[in-house]
């Protein structure tokens, strides 16, 4: 969604209603037309001289939420214009609401999941599924916190659903190709996924299959198959897909041995005539004089090269309506989202049988997959996109300002230690049911030894190496650390080398946090340079000043200035301090939404909490792109205040917010428009 765009509406105070008995007509006329559309001069890129009637609002549905939107956030009308009168907001956003609403009955539908190939973790999920591989596929660099101890399944499986007190993580070197896993040998990995700029690496618009990338797979379905160490000790299917039969004739297996592999890779039953060729094939290998477990492994490789396999799609619709998903659509959709990988023997058998979409086995369904050790995945994926952490490893900050920042050669940096800390306490809220407000400010967190030092605990403990690093739970008395927002790895990662950022960290909290990113800046704003001699004895937030001065600027550091300058009591690796270097005192004070004063880091979380229905709101619209794999639209927004207000009424908990958006329309349904059929029967060999 689409929140803070810079539209500079005008609005005044309440000037009448229009002669249709419009509020919202009637101080556009008065105040708005000025600036959007008189004279050709178009603030934000919006006219508002053109709209002459409530229908004309209407044909633009982002317009129109963007619209509700910086009224709601009293990001319009801008300082220094006077406010709006609370009454007078209510009536305009109201009129607006309702407006959205009916047009969104009169409207075709939601938009399309788009066709999409697996991305590099979810291919690496379902081959190993699929083959029932005991080691990884190969090497994932976005794979950014590795379990040592088996903590996630214990928690998982123990009777109170509770995180170890104690965890043992590792994770890749920074910069390097990571930390050896066992894998196949020789098997490398294709390139590293696209993201959106504000959204993840499942998306439908950024994940496509040209013949370059198809060949690409081609090859490594074949390497994944001849490498060295695909066997009987690392292929859990070893046994009874590739392993030739001791008492049959071998080509007389085939075709029950080919059948429940293709099924399962393909998501659904498999045409008998595909079958056929598959069969065929193998059968022609073997009077060649190719031994049964090499031709089973042509056929294994077939299949995943397959577009049938590569591909995420839905069946086309199949009249002009919504309509539900197929079983077998819908159990991928659930597998995908909560284990990237394949569905099991389960959903498919429940998809089958079409008893998967009913909303009860669906909610059963859910909470099983839920308490399912593949739900790791799941966290492997998305809270580190969700919280842009592979921003962190691009962190340098100077060796000379902060040389306890590195250790052990070659260069480890404290960022390992760092990350990991939002990504356990995301998977603490997981697991645990807790409430999404943790992530704002929680009284608990997971700190090495070497984070315990960093942040200047009592008894740091052991820091240990960059190999495995032992976390433990522990309470957190200071309400300026918790949370997400004020972690180390978050600070340091929207800080430069020598200095904070407060803009970038500004509008991570914009993005993040409310799910609002500011647009780029204009392309002729050069970026805040190092202080002058004459300027060593300012603040950044003086310093700034030259930039709000502009009127192209005013309207977005309106927005980021507060949220970032709120954390300037932190340096640029996330440490405290009430004094810059040159002995000026630390202003973190400011205003959210123009109507929550705060002093500091503490008063901006009670300011955020006081908003914690927007909060709850901006994470299921990240929870609910991220599920879709898809940008969300205008046409989901009844989804997703449905989704929003059961989850404000279960005390904001993680996993109600995950039920309600496998329950909701978008995510059951097939699209109006109909969704293009990968070419995938031409394409199987």
């Amino acid at each position: 969604m689409r929140f803070w765009l810079g539209v500079c509406l005008m609005l005044g105070t309440f000037a009448g209603h229009a002669a249709e008995g419009s509020a919202v007509l009637s101080i556009f006329k008065s105040r708005c037309v000025e600036c959007h559309g008189k004279g050709g001069k178009v603030k934000g890129k919006l006219n508002l001289l053109k709209v002459d009637s409530l229908e004309a609002l209407t044909t633009d549905l982002e317009r129109l939420e963007t619209l509700i939107e910086v009224l709601e956030t009293r990001e319009m009308p801008p300082e220094p214009e006077p406010a709006l009168s609370p009454s007078v907001r209510e009536v305009m956003v109201g009129e607006l609401r309702g407006l959205l609403r009916a047009a969104l009955a009169k409207s075709n539908g939601f938009a399309p999941t788009p066709i999409r190939r697996m991305n590099r973790l979810q291919y690496n999920n379902a081959v190993q599924d699929l083959l029932g591989l005991k080691v990884s596929v190969f090497p994932l660099p976005e794979k950014m916190m590795r379990d040592r101890s088996g903590y996630f399944a214990k928690a998982l499986n123990g009777p109170d659903r509770r995180m170890p007190e104690v965890v043992t993580v590792s994770s890749r070197p920074l910069g390097k190709s990571g930390l050896i896993e066992p894998r196949l040998a020789g098997v490398g990995p294709f390139p590293q996924d696209p993201r959106a700029e504000h959204g993840f690496d499942n998306r439908g618009d950024h994940l496509s299959l040209s013949p370059f990338l198809l060949e690409a797979f081609f090859k490594l379905s074949r390497r994944i198959v001849q490498s060295q160490n695909f066997d009987g000790r690392t292929v859990g299917i070893w046994q009874t897909f590739f392993l030739p039969p001791t008492t049959d004739e071998a080509k007389t297996v085939v075709r029950a041995r080919l059948e429940p592999f293709m099924t399962k890779a393909f998501r659904r039953p498999v045409p008998q005539a595909l079958l056929d060729r598959y069969t065929k094939h193998v059968h022609a290998q073997l009077d060649a004089g190719v031994g049964f477990t090499d031709a089973m492994k042509e056929a294994a490789s077939a299949v995943l090269s397959s577009p049938r396999f590569l591909y995420l799609y839905d069946q086309p619709a199949t009249s002009k309506g919504v309509e539900p998903l197929d079983g077998y659509d819908l159990a991928s959709r659930l597998s995908f989202l909560f284990w990237g990988s394949i569905p099991d023997d389960e959903l498919l058998r429940l998809a089958g049988d079409g008893s998967l979409s009913r909303p009860a086995v669906l909610r059963t369904q859910v909470n099983r997959l839920l308490a399912d050790p593949k739900l790791k995945r799941f966290c492997d994926s998305f809270p580190a996109q969700w919280l842009q952490l592979d921003r962190i490893i691009s962190a340098v900050p100077d060796k000379q300002l902060y040389p306890d920042f590195y250790y052990a050669p070659p260069d480890y940096r404290t960022t390992m230690d760092m990350m990991m800390e939002p990504l356990l306490l995301f998977e603490t809220v997981l697991i645990e049911n807790r409430s999404i407000l943790e992530f704002v400010d929680s009284d608990y967190t997971y700190r090495s030894g070497r984070l315990r030092k960093w942040y200047g605990d009592a008894e740091p403990g052991k820091l240990g190496g960059p190999g495995s690093m032992q976390f433990k739970r522990q309470p957190v008395a200071d309400r300026r650390q918790g949370g997400v927002i004020t972690s180390a790895a978050v600070l340091t990662m929207n800080s430069g080398p020598h200095e904070t950022k407060p803009i970038t960290r500004g509008a991570w909290v914009a993005g993040v946090i409310f799910n609002a990113p500011p647009e780029p800046p204009p392309a002729d704003v050069p970026p805040l340079e190092k202080p002058k001699p004459a300027e060593k004895n300012l603040t950044v937030r003086e310093r700034f000043a030259v930039h709000r001065e502009r009127a192209d600027c005013a309207a977005c550091h309106a927005q980021l200035d507060p949220l970032g300058f709120a954390l300037e009591n932190f340096d640029p690796v996330g440490r405290w301090r009430n004094t810059y270097e040159n002995g000026r005192e630390v202003d973190a004070s400011g205003k959210l939404f123009r109507k929550h004063k705060f002093k500091n880091v503490v008063e901006l979380k009670d300011a955020i909490l006081a908003e914690k229905n927007r909060f709850a709101r901006a994470f299921a619209e990240h929870t609910f792109s991220y599920a879709l794999g898809r940008a969300l639209t205008p046409a989901d927004t009844p989804a997703l205040d449905r989704i929003t207000e059961r989850t404000v009424a279960d005390g904001y908990r993680l996993q109600t917010v995950l039920h309600e958006v496998v329950q909701s329309a978008p995510f059951v349904n097939r699209p109006l428009a109909k969704t293009t059929s990968a070419k995938t029967e031409e394409s199987d060999k």
